[in-house]
């Protein structure tokens, strides 16, 4: 059973090879030198050709659990290093969470970036889940780990204390008597487990990038364990008074989840404020990417390189574009026309929308509406000219 003190580890299994005969039988006369040359080069120049054309290989991910809802079938989900499988396949409970936690911190990504260019689409039946967007070191690659380790931290902790998972319940550690600015107080109730959630996130989510140690996988690492304290840092005290006519001279206190909105909240802001750095000689750390720029901390996200514009569409960068995007004509923000478009301009569209008002509560028990009409204009980027479309394709 994995304990809130750590995550137990799996036995390793030994790998069995089939071992090749030393000598093969002859099946036939001995080809001739020449003959066995130019087959050797005819196969060496198909291999060729294949790795020319293949396009290139872009990781999956275990947020590709999101899209799988109840069918989590650890063998066959894409994306699973050895020890995330293990994990999966001893706590299937747990990762019915996680796939929960990935559904609830992708909308969340998605809500987030929703007036900006890039808007944290997804792509469907895409075991990547985001496409090659994520192969670049940038700004939204460190919100995405960021965010994804919070979701899957949320997640579990909240099916802890809900009494949804047979490894944990409520936090063990919130016992006894304490104090806040409003005086003594004592622990009772369920606390929301988020010693528990941490500690399997950590092991789950950073399995993958302890096996690369690479400077992408220092990254990933950094940008996970911010997520995981963003989830910490508003967890709230909730009280219950105890004393005649509520005056409240005693309280029995619990510590509670605050809604993952404000997370995302949070390390929205994170990701304004992120810090470009590069990895030090000895991969071991991180210092910044240019003269002057100030040092990251540990609630910092950080990365290594620029973003696309998002602009146009670009197979290579990941980018979709904004051709056909919503925006907002007065609007001086990202979500306006011009930002948004890319200074391409925009269509309008006049539409009529049919909305349910003048709402009215009849005995009993019903509620009737009108239907009111309202007609708007509706305005989208335009796409490129078709030369600046191919240029990026």
């Amino acid at each position: 059973m994995l304990r809130p003190g750590g995550v137990q580890e799996a036995a390793q299994l030994p790998s069995r090879r089939a071992r090749a005969p030393d000598t093969a039988p002859a099946t036939g006369p001995a080809a001739p030198d020449g003959s066995r040359a130019s087959a050797r080069l005819g196969l060496a120049c198909l291999l060729l050709l294949l790795l020319l054309t293949l396009p290139a290989r872009v990781d999956t991910s275990w947020w590709y659990i999101g899209a799988l809802g109840a069918r989590v079938i650890c063998d066959n989900i894409p994306g699973l290093v050895s020890r995330q499988r293990q994990l999966c396949q001893r706590y299937p409970d747990i990762m019915r969470s996680v796939g929960e936690g990935a559904r609830e911190w992708i909308r969340e990504c998605q809500h987030q970036f929703r007036h900006h260019r890039w808007n944290c689409t997804t792509l469907d039946r895409d075991h990547t889940v985001f496409g090659r967007v994520m192969l670049r070191s940038s700004r939204e690659a460190a919100f995405v780990y960021a965010i994804s380790s919070a979701g899957v931290v949320h997640a579990i902790t909240r099916a802890c204390s809900q009494g949804e998972l047979s490894v944990c319940s409520c936090d063990p550690y919130t016992r006894g008597r304490h104090h806040d600015q409003r005086g003594d107080f004592d622990w009772g109730g369920c606390s929301d487990n988020i010693h528990y959630g941490i500690r399997f996130a950590k092991a789950f989510v950073d399995a993958k990038e302890k096996r690369l140690k690479d400077a992408r996988a220092l990254m990933n690492l950094h940008n996970n364990r911010c997520g995981r304290t963003a989830v910490r840092r508003f967890l709230k005290l909730e009280c219950k008074c105890h004393g005649v006519s509520g005056s409240c001279t005693l309280r029995t206190c619990w510590r509670a989840l605050s809604d993952f909105r404000r997370t995302g909240d949070y390390l929205r802001r994170r990701y304004d404020g992120a810090v470009q750095v590069t990895a030090t000689q000895d991969g071991a750390n991180f210092t910044a990417a240019r003269q002057g720029y100030r040092r990251a901390t540990r609630t910092d996200l950080v990365y290594f390189d620029n973003s696309p514009d998002y602009c146009v569409l670009d197979k290579a960068a990941g980018s979709l574009g904004t051709a056909g995007r919503v925006c907002s004509k007065t609007s001086k923000g990202t979500d306006g026309c011009e930002i948004m478009c890319c200074g391409r301009g925009y269509d309008t569209t006049r539409v009529t929308r049919v909305t349910q008002c003048e709402c009215k509560f009849h005995w009993c028990c019903a509620v009737r509406c009108k239907e009111c009409r309202n007609t708007v204009d509706v305005h989208t980027c335009k796409a490129p000219k078709k030369a600046e479309w191919l240029d990026q394709t």
